[in-house]
């Protein structure tokens, strides 16, 4: 499994994919995200460890706060999971 990273995430990070591993949440992929690259822990993450409101969290295209279980939204083999922060433009 892996995330697609946007925007100043995918600089922070310095890649657009990472592999994860096969975990079974969306907060064991993002765990395991936060875990290789620190840089981003700071901007997705706040002091509480929650993950900040301009941060979106997708799973399949779907915001998994809105459209799931959140965190504990369940994955599997052929998921895509996504981080970006929202985008204007004009």
């Amino acid at each position: 499994m892996h995330w697609k990273l946007f925007a100043d995430l995918r600089e922070r990070a310095g890649a657009e994919t990472v592999d994860v591993g096969d975990p079974e949440t969306v907060g064991e992929a993002l765990d395991a995200l936060l875990a290789e690259h620190d840089a981003l822990r700071e901007r997705v993450l706040d002091a509480d460890d929650d993950v900040v409101a301009d941060v979106n969290v997708l799973k399949n295209g779907a915001n998994v706060f809105t459209a799931g279980d959140g965190l504990d939204e369940p994955v599997g083999e052929g998921d895509e999971l996504a981080l970006f922060p929202p985008v204007s433009g004009g």
